[in-house]
Order: C-alpha cells, then structure tokens, then sequence
C-alpha cells in the first residue's frame, strides 16, 4: 500500500513535518514524487520507519540509526532480533529500579528490613543502560555479547564498597591523566601510572584482562566520538595520550 505524508503520519504518530525533516537529512527518503509533488511512501519506507522509531525510543540518536540501516551489510531481521533483546533488557532494568523502590518503601514503613545492597541495585542497572545507550553498540561489535554481559554482572554484583572504590578510581585517573599529560611522553612513569590505574579501574567490571582487549579499548577511544569527549572534556588532547600510554603498558607501542 502506498501513502502520503499526511497518511502515512496518521498510522505512524509521526509528525508530518518530521517525516520532512527525514527526507531532508536522508534518513527515510520516499519510494518516489508524484505528478503532484506529493511523497509517496511503500511497504518498504513504511517498514524502515518503523525501525526508526524502535530506535528512537531506546534514544539512540538519528546520525546513528542512519549509519545502522544504511550500512551495506544492514539486516531488518537482525534489527528486529537485536531491538527486542534490548527493550527485554530495558524492562528488566525498569522491573528492577521498580523492585528496589517498593522494597525502599517498605523499609521506610518498618515492614522489612532492606540491605545496604538493596538500595543500589536498581541504579546500578541505570548506569549500565546509559552505557549500553552510548557506546554498546561499538563495544559488543568489539568483544562480542557474552563478555559485555558478563562485565554487566560483575558490576551489578559489586558491593557499596567496591563500587565506592571504582568512582574514586574514576576520579584519581582523570586527576593523573592531567599530570601525565604535562610530561608529553607515554612511557614516562606518571603516564604508566595512569595506564596502570586504568587497568585497574577495568577489573572491577571485567571479568578478565588481557593486553590485547586494552589495547583495542584504547583504539576505541580516540575513533569513538563519545569516548574521546569523555576524556577529552577534561584534558583537550588526553585521550590519544591515554590511549598512547596503554599501547607502551600493553607492549604494543
């Protein structure tokens, strides 16, 4: 069946003038334009959109839904697959958060006593859903489902304790990286200090180390936009000197 712009928001609940703004940047360009002018849109925009807007509500952002379905090697049924593992994934993590402030409410009401781990389950699964939103689909591709998953566990499992000590180690290797950084050189002592740190900083979610798998971490830092804004927010050229001091750790300089 063919549609309109109009017709075509009326089934979706997308706006007319977005789907618009879709053809304009090249997101979701029409089948073809009538005599008319008219967009017409066929079952197979209809179905594109539809990803679209599977994206768009685990907030992935529209310069990377573009680069996924456009990709030469892009599956609509692989898609599919990979969008419904992770909106089970998101309603674990809701049922969770969920769980943990019905059990802080009975706590409050003297009708259970709660652990101190309790507490923090459910935020912690808030933490690696924003992780998996900014860079999962980079990591996985990089290491595969099983070891992302096992990481995910192994933080979830982290006590007050633990997971208190990996924010202060966030903390103290953001501190030397900007003292290692002042030295210009990746193998001096403060900057295989820093590397050292970030090693460290990794075990307390990986479930094992291995040079190559930091190496090809710190790659991806500096060709992801996301990571290198990270680093470089607070040292401007930090992240390639990180990544530098990790290859002369790892051996790989």
């Amino acid at each position: 069946m063919s549609y309109t712009v109009s017709q075509l928001a009326k089934i979706s609940g997308v706006s007319n003038r977005t789907l618009r703004y879709y053809d304009q940047i090249g997101l979701l360009k029409p089948a073809r334009i009538n005599e008319s002018g008219y967009r017409i849109y066929e079952q197979e925009e209809v179905d594109i959109l539809q990803l679209i807007v599977f994206y768009r509500e685990l907030e992935v952002s529209l310069d990377e839904i573009k680069e996924i379905i456009q990709q030469p090697t892009f599956n609509r049924m692989k898609a599919l697959e990979n969008h419904y593992y992770n909106l089970k994934q998101q309603r674990e993590r809701l049922d969770k958060i969920i769980q943990t402030v019905e059990k802080t409410i009975a706590n409050n009401k003297g009708e259970i006593i709660m652990k101190d781990k309790e507490k923090f389950e459910g935020f912690k699964e808030k933490v690696i859903k924003e992780n998996e939103t900014k860079h999962g689909r980079e990591i996985r591709m990089q290491y595969g489902d099983d070891l992302i998953d096992q990481s995910n566990k192994k933080f979830k499992n982290m006590t007050q304790a633990d997971y208190d000590a990996w924010k202060n180690l966030e903390k103290e290797i953001i501190d030397l990286l900007s003292e290692a950084y002042q030295t210009g050189d990746p193998s001096s002592e403060l900057a295989q200090a820093l590397a050292a740190k970030h090693k460290a900083w990794l075990m307390y979610t990986w479930p094992e180390y291995s040079k190559e798998a930091h190496a090809g971490l710190a790659e991806m830092y500096v060709n992801d936009a996301a990571f290198t804004d990270y680093y470089d927010k607070y040292v401007e050229g930090g992240t390639h000197f990180l990544k530098e001091a990790i290859l002369v750790f790892v051996g790989k300089a």
